[in-house]
């Protein structure tokens, strides 16, 4: 099979594409666009590792595309955020790297746990809205703690990355919910770049899918993330909620019917 040969029928193509397109608008959102896209891929017939490897070259142009609105609309300064992006950039590359040597099986555990605890906090705190608060972790400390800790899991494994560091903004930085969107997109993408550059030596893509995807992925979160300038907090904060718990819902049945 060549780099650019399709595998699979020109009718799965479409659908993989507009799953994209869904998860693209909502990963700009609230995180969780791979809910959508990995099971899609995985049952198109990928095999496991390939699917990894597909999904992250779709998932960056996603994370891309939302970014670079959000840095258009103000909400985040690339040149500020230069050296946590490269943190996470090389920390999701040595999560893909020694994702083999980890025990997934005990981090799959653990992420239902989270991931409800995630939907709880953003579904019962009081007062979460677009407006900064007081920060708890100054950003240097961030930077050298959060940033490359979820970018690491992210080339591991990578579901609920977006929840974990939309979370981690909100409660250690300070941030309201639409700048640590923005800022989640940024660090996403740079642990995608990094994670997907060593899938595509230790794994083969599904090139032609990929990039399709991507481009569906990038067109949806430049609808996912213009609808959060324009109304904030009011759509964050439940599509948070509810891809936190429908991720966790789908890992716990995959682990009970596993």
């Amino acid at each position: 099979m060549t780099l650019l040969s399709l595998p699979v029928p020109p009718e799965v193509l479409l659908l993989l594409t507009l799953a994209a397109f869904l998860a693209g608008a909502i990963d700009s959102i609230a995180g969780g666009g791979g809910l959508l896209a990995l099971p899609a891929i995985l049952l198109a017939g990928a095999p496991p590792v390939t699917a990894l490897a597909t999904n992250k070259v779709q998932g960056m142009f996603g994370t891309a595309s939302a970014a670079l609105h959000y840095a258009r609309a103000g909400l985040v300064e690339p040149r500020t955020q230069t050296l946590p992006a490269l943190l996470a950039l090389v920390a999701g590359g040595a999560g893909a790297l020694l994702a083999s040597r980890l025990p997934a099986d005990t981090i799959r555990a653990a992420l239902p746990v989270l991931l409800i605890a995630v939907a709880l906090y953003f579904a019962l705190k009081k007062g979460l809205g677009d407006d900064d608060r007081h920060e708890r972790l100054r950003a240097p400390a961030f930077n050298a703690t959060a940033v490359p800790g979820l970018a690491f899991y992210d080339g591991v494994l990578g579901p609920g990355t977006g929840s974990f560091y939309m979370m981690a903004f909100v409660t250690l930085r300070g941030m309201g919910l639409l700048r640590a969107t923005a800022h989640t997109k940024l660090l996403n993408f740079a642990s995608n770049i990094g994670s997907m550059a060593v899938f595509a030596l230790v794994a083969s893509p599904w090139w032609l899918v990929g990039l399709s995807m991507g481009a569906a992925q990038f067109a949806g979160a430049q609808v996912g993330s213009r609808l959060a300038v324009r109304v904030g907090a009011r759509v964050i904060r439940p599509l948070l909620v509810v891809t936190s718990v429908a991720l966790a819902l789908r890992l716990l049945w995959q682990a009970w019917s596993g």
